[in-house]
């Protein structure tokens, strides 16, 4: 039997309110404990007809639930790959060498995210279904960031190098199916487990509690130690083992060329370090006298906490000259590479001599998580300095090259540092940095504060000009953000260049705030999309302590770091 129904005016109203209000309602406004249909929870990926293959068709998972079922087809697809490339590795014989080199990058690199990975589950399926803290998120963006950086340098190598045979015998078509997984596990991860606010309290100009004073950072070791180490550095430690706060040292040896310490090569020096420490009885110190090293050195990934402390830029140098042009990957041209967590170094120039008619020659790869260079010199000219991967600190360092020479995805602050372009190859201009982000998700950038562009003595003594620009997009969502910065008058006056083409230019984010010099005019810049002059509140979004969370990593290195803006 039908009723008849009465409302009021203002309860009509008030129906008609609450229905338009439920309508505007976007899926991002749904809690992700909530249970919502599968299409909802991958329209929060970047493919989400991808995401549907993978799912349960059902109405009653939440984000938490697919978030864990997406790790766990993640860490499964990965082991496959691996398994896929130790095969193909297995009958060599038959390869090309660069099609060798790129398998074997692509195997170190799968290595690791299997190490991601597991870690990432480890956490997802022993947490409850709500935010993580932030530095555990962080912990976990920052891997899961790291393992889709991973699998493009794959990618990247096999195109470069192998890319008739990678798609002839299989493994490019496997590998981009893993980039849309893992970039699916972590859409997830950030919509579930990452708090919406997670940047730290803003700060201004705080230091490190444990600061640099002369060079030298306070270190906190025996009497034997501290003793042998002033003998051979010729300078007072700020601390010894009794005296208040220092860098713990556990252990030390000294490389030596004249074959009176320890070792005569830096790499004997690494191979004797302790495999996977936690860091807490201190760092393995390796004290590198003055000298140049022609060698090629690499702190695997079950090396953690090594110190590395040279005598001075141009005192202790690691030399190589490694290229692409002789057959090496870009990944495995580096004459320095580093994965192991908290590695830190002081005091050391690093150089790659191949020269700009061999493109591509990398100093340094730094994939190592919390790792810090303070002091230090990167010297080379087409992709001179490999930030590759996970989240990175530099401090007063020196960075001299041409094309591309600060690139890579890594979470990278780099502070009071000399950028200095070189002269490179007739018709190339210069590009500082070009930086590598593939997903809006990932936590990577390269932010530059307070840092010092000015040209190198071979482009400055140069009778024509060379154009000069602050960067370029590498790939779809590049994030390079300059601020508090000089820039000299070699700065072209549109700041950024272009990839190809259109390419990035919507999607990547460039920003400038408050630069000084005769180069940091931006009345001639770009008009991108991707382009901003930003002002205080969205630069402090890039400073060590909300960009990095450095607080919670950087003061155990004993290296000065301003926390906010200057």
């Amino acid at each position: 039997m039908a009723s008849n129904l009465f409302f009021s005016p203002f309860t009509l109203s008030l129906l008609l309110l609450l229905i338009l209000f439920s309508s505007s309602l976007s899926s991002a406004d749904v809690p992700p404990s909530n249970p919502v249909s599968t299409g909802t929870i991958c329209s929060y990926t970047l493919d989400p007809s991808f995401c549907r293959t993978q799912l349960p068709q059902n109405n009653s998972a939440n984000v938490y639930d697919c978030g864990r079922l997406s790790v766990r087809k993640s860490l499964s697809s990965a082991r496959k790959f691996l398994a896929l490339i130790n095969q193909y590795l297995s009958h060599s014989s038959s390869l090309t060498p660069s099609a060798i080199a790129a398998l074997n990058d692509c195997q170190l690199l799968a290595s690791l995210n299997l190490d991601y990975l597991s870690s990432s589950l480890q956490t997802v399926s022993n947490t409850s279904s709500s935010p993580l803290p932030i530095l555990q998120a962080e912990d976990i963006q920052t891997l899961l960031s790291g393992i889709l950086t991973n699998t493009q340098t794959c990618l990247d190598g096999l195109q470069a190098t192998a890319s008739a045979w990678s798609v002839r015998n299989g493994i490019y078509a496997p590998l981009s199916n893993d980039t849309k997984l893992f970039s699916m596990s972590l859409a997830l991860f950030t919509k579930g487990w990452v708090p919406k606010n997670k940047s730290g309290t803003l700060k201004h100009r705080t230091k490190s509690h444990l600061p640099v004073v002369n060079g030298t950072l306070p270190l906190k070791m025996s009497s034997r130690h501290k003793e042998i180490y002033e003998s051979m550095r010729g300078r007072k430690l700020l601390q010894s083992a009794s005296e208040g706060a220092g860098v713990l040292v556990s252990e030390m040896v000294v490389v030596s060329q004249d074959g009176s310490q320890n070792f005569t090569t830096i790499s004997d020096a690494v191979a004797a370090a302790p495999n996977s420490t936690n860091g807490t009885t201190g760092y393995f110190l390796i004290y590198v006298k003055a000298g140049v090293y022609e060698e090629y050195v690499s702190i695997p990934k079950n090396k953690k906490y090594l110190m590395m402390i040279g005598d001075g830029i141009n005192q202790t140098v690691i030399t190589g000259n490694h290229s692409f042009v002789d057959g090496w990957t870009t990944f495995n041209s580096a004459t320095f590479a580093v994965v192991g967590l908290g590695f830190v170094a002081v005091d050391i120039t690093f150089r790659n001599t191949a020269g700009a008619i061999k493109h591509q020659a990398v100093a340094v790869r730094n994939g190592a998580d919390l790792s810090t260079f303070y002091s230090c010199s990167f010297e080379a000219y087409q992709d001179t300095l490999y930030a590759h991967s996970l989240r990175q600190f530099y401090r007063e360092c020196d960075i001299y090259g041409t094309v591309d020479f600060i690139f890579g995805n890594a979470a990278a602050v780099f502070q009071d540092c000399n950028m200095y372009p070189r002269l490179p190859l007739n018709g190339q201009f210069n590009a500082i940095t070009a930086q590598g982000r593939t997903d809006p998700n990932q936590n990577t950038g390269t932010s530059i504060q307070n840092a010092t562009i000015r040209a190198a003595d071979d482009l400055a003594a140069a009778n024509f000009t060379v154009q000069t620009f602050l960067g370029r997009p590498w790939k779809l969502y590049s994030r390079t953000v300059y601020m508090q910065s000089y820039m000299d008058g070699l700065i072209d006056p549109a700041g950024w260049h272009p990839w190809d083409g259109d390419f990035a230019l919507n999607t990547s984010y460039y920003a400038e705030y408050n630069n000084r010099g005769p180069g940091s005019d931006t009345s001639k810049r770009v008009t991108w999309v991707g382009y901003h002059i930003i002002n205080a509140t969205d630069a402090a979004n890039f400073t060590v302590s909300n960009f990095l969370v450095g607080d919670s990593w950087l003061p155990q290195t004993g290296v000065s770091y301003t926390d906010g803006l200057v």
